[in-house]
């Protein structure tokens, strides 16, 4: 009986950090979630130098010349954190733009407090349909 009155209580108190959290809280939530069911690492979990499969969403995509040469880099979010994934000799790639989910592969490292990936493999996912 006991086990009855904790569901309804569990579930409002569910209501209320839905109403009282923020939009982004909230996507950020979801983004965890389908980052835990995908099996990949969540970001904040990465350390220096380790082989890493990431999955989430790109915020932002800019082209920063390095060495005299474009850079497209790519800012990735799932939620725990962000990673700058950098093409070295790239303008553009296609499919990647802010919004789209992509899960990516490669060697992360940590650079004056920013974690970079660089010429990750990358795969484009699905956006999920709005039904």
């Amino acid at each position: 009986m006991v086990m009855v009155m904790d569901k309804p209580a569990n579930m409002l108190q569910r209501a209320l950090r839905r109403l009282s959290s923020s939009n982004e809280e909230l996507e950020s939530e979801e983004l965890q979630r389908s980052v835990r069911a995908s099996g990949a690492v969540p970001i904040k979990n990465c350390e220096d130098r380790q082989l890493v499969h990431l999955t989430g969403t790109v915020s932002h995509v800019t082209i920063t010349p390095r060495a005299g040469h474009p850079a497209l880099e790519v800012e990735l979010r799932d939620g725990s954190g962000a990673v700058t994934l950098v093409w070295l000799g790239r303008r553009q790639i296609p499919g990647i733009d802010p919004g789209r989910a992509i899960k990516i592969a490669g060697r992360i490292s940590c650079h004056e407090g920013r974690r970079l990936i660089y010429n990750p493999r990358y795969e484009l996912l699905q956006a999920p349909s709005a039904s």
